[in-house]
């Protein structure tokens, strides 16, 4: 998150440093990826992805570090820019800091900016998908092979994690080991919280709309 009054180190900082944690992003997810799916008897490439994962978030919390050092505010910075904290929690979400991305380089540009509701919107989309991939890994990973599983291939997985987030829950496919209802419960409480926050945005746009052409029409229409 990018905020007023930062220092100009802070600024330099992030500018040199957002390109290349965002390419970093997708190969971190792809790694997690290789580890999940790959059925290979040869652990080369299931331990190269994890040694590859694990530098990645070594680079994401240096970057976090420095950011904070650079700062000077402390927990200030933290609770400032708490997106930045959650995907260092979850590297998985990383990706979703390309919404800050862009509207860093719209501003450099001098060019019209993401509004509050695009960005809502943004998030909201790209949040949907990453943790239904992410969940989707995870509850296949700990389901496969478990006794009594539903969730026997990633198809399935990813079917049920469409169902989860959406709120709509089928039910012809569920977790059964505890780990995976541990995530079915969180990725089911942020499908209503992301519901909620893309349904209260755009009813919002949709006020601001109406509230505009109302003000535009002659009065006695």
């Amino acid at each position: 998150m990018y905020v007023q009054n930062e220092p100009d180190r802070l600024r330099r900082w992030d500018r040199r440093m957002d390109l290349p944690l965002l390419l970093a992003s997708p190969v971190f997810l792809a790694c997690y990826a290789v580890r999940v799916l790959n059925q290979s008897p040869d652990p080369f490439w299931r331990d190269l992805a994890l040694s590859l994962a694990l530098l990645i978030w070594a680079v994401f919390a240096l970057d976090f570090g420095v950011r904070l050092v650079l700062s000077g505010q402390g927990l200030r910075f933290v609770r400032l820019h708490w997106l930045d904290t959650v995907v260092l929690v979850l590297p998985l979400l990383r990706p979703l800091r390309i919404v800050n991305t862009y509207v860093a380089v719209q501003r450099r540009r001098d060019r019209p900016r993401l509004s509050l509701y695009g960005r809502v919107m943004a998030y909201a989309g790209l949040t949907s998908g990453l943790l239904s991939f992410a969940a989707a890994l995870a509850v296949y990973q700990q389901e496969r092979g478990a006794p009594g599983a539903t969730i026997r291939t990633f198809g399935d997985s990813v079917w049920w994690a469409c169902s989860a987030i959406t709120t709509v829950g089928y039910g012809d496919v569920t977790p059964v080991t505890p780990l995976g209802r541990l995530f079915a419960v969180f990725l089911m409480a942020c499908g209503v919280a992301l519901l909620g926050a893309v349904t209260g945005s755009f009813s919002s746009w949709l006020v601001q709309v109406f509230d505009r052409e109302d003000k535009g029409r002659p009065r006695g229409d």
